[in-house]
């Protein structure tokens, strides 16, 4: 994977933008009542080139509830009825911590009921979402699957150890977002499937942890970030793994 900078936007070809998205159609944010989902919602919202933006979470309507299939399903049945074409999905789910579960520092910490949820919301989930929303792509022009990842799923980045629940199952997100990718390109050459690092951000799920001297960004800037790589996705990038300045990360 290369980086991804202002020129491949100029050299992608599809559209007067380059590797920006075509114009009208729909643009979906899943986990639209949190941190970074909310900022994004908000975000898309504002700008002209969608027809519709949509935030789908557990209090919206309908509801989608990422432990729960059925409603997964009920949730893209309520979007293909739209009858538009659906340009932009942004799954901004995830969990750390909260309700008794928290990073592990060591395997004597490993509980089998708290790896299985970490598992459901971090990997399963968003794998029923891929299921059920990615033949919502249009098979003609550009569109988008973006799931928020994490750079400490990073099998190859990883020298520090711990968080072992949330490491495991952001690594097999990124398996289920390359194992995706490579079945999407089949059916929908130019829809792209990624998973995506927003950094440190001044969210709940990133609070107790945030240590002096990191790069923090608010809710709001973060989403800034993730659009533009979104944008400058260039052809071949599907099944990547992307940090929120468009660089690579190592699986």
């Amino acid at each position: 994977m290369k980086s991804l900078h202002r020129a491949d936007i100029d050299a992608d070809s599809g559209n007067g933008e380059g590797g920006a998205l075509p114009a009208g159609g729909i643009a979906i944010v899943i986990g639209s009542s949190g941190g970074i989902g909310s900022a994004l919602h908000e975000r898309l919202s504002t700008q002209s080139r969608f027809s519709a933006v949509l935030g789908l979470g557990r209090t919206s309507s309908p509801p989608l509830d990422l432990t729960d299939e059925a409603s997964i399903a009920g949730a893209a049945r309520h979007v293909a009825g739209f009858g538009a074409d659906v340009r932009l999905i942004i799954d901004a789910s995830g969990i750390l911590h909260g309700d008794g579960l928290s990073p592990e520092k060591s395997w004597r910490d490993l509980d089998a009921t708290q790896m299985t949820r970490a598992f459901a919301v971090n990997a399963i989930g968003p794998a029923l979402l891929m299921k059920h929303f990615l033949p919502l792509l249009p098979r003609q022009g550009r569109s988008v699957f973006a799931t928020l990842s994490a750079r400490v799923g990073s099998i190859g980045d990883n020298r520090l150890g711990g968080w072992y629940s949330y490491r495991a199952s952001k690594a097999a997100l990124n398996q289920f977002v390359r194992t995706a990718a490579i079945e999407l390109g089949r059916r929908q050459p130019a829809a792209l499937c990624v998973a995506l690092h927003p950094g440190t951000v001044a969210t709940s799920l990133s609070s107790p942890f945030v240590k002096a001297g990191l790069d923090v960004q608010t809710p709001t800037q973060a989403a800034g970030r993730l659009l533009e790589v979104i944008d400058r996705l260039p052809p071949g990038s599907s099944g990547g793994f992307f940090d929120h300045r468009g660089d690579p990360v190592p699986w």
